[in-house]
């Protein structure tokens, strides 16, 4: 894959699947838990997807590799720009997370997407789906 833009006008990084020595689901938990009133709702719910995608039995290996990789991304503190940078320090991670939230659209079912949105708002209170979160749906969620 190459490094390519998207409208945030982030680079997506090249080979996603090469971070997936850095995924663990007890660091991906504690990550999430750990930064995500900092990340946003945006960040949180796309990696809360992902990592519901990846349990479900219909994805592919292919998928579910690049799933992988992506949430190890996440999970790494220093990436193409580092998480402590306020604001910006998460958009590397949302660009990338929505990549591969495209390239799985199709399997993102609405049972999915309810575990994830759950998750989101036993963390952050109540949720205004028609906002951020119908944002991201439109935009990645085609398959579904």
């Amino acid at each position: 894959m190459e490094n390519k833009k998207n409208d945030m006008s982030t680079k997506v990084p090249t080979n996603v699947e090469s971070y997936s020595s850095h995924y663990d689901e007890s660091k991906l938990w504690n990550k999430i838990k750990s930064v995500a009133k900092q990340a946003g709702m945006k960040v949180i719910y796309a990696a809360l997807t992902l990592y519901y995608v990846l349990q479900s039995p219909q994805v592919s290996t292919a998928e579910k590799a690049k799933i992988i990789g992506v949430l190890g991304y996440f999970i790494l503190p220093v990436d193409l720009i580092p998480d402590f940078i306020p604001v910006a320090g998460y958009s590397d991670d949302l660009t990338a997370l929505l990549w591969v939230l495209n390239t799985v659209g199709s399997n993102i079912t609405p049972e999915i997407k309810a575990q994830a949105m759950n998750k989101l708002k036993e963390w952050f209170g109540e949720v205004d789906e028609g906002n951020a979160i119908s944002k991201i749906e439109s935009s990645t969620f085609k398959g579904s």
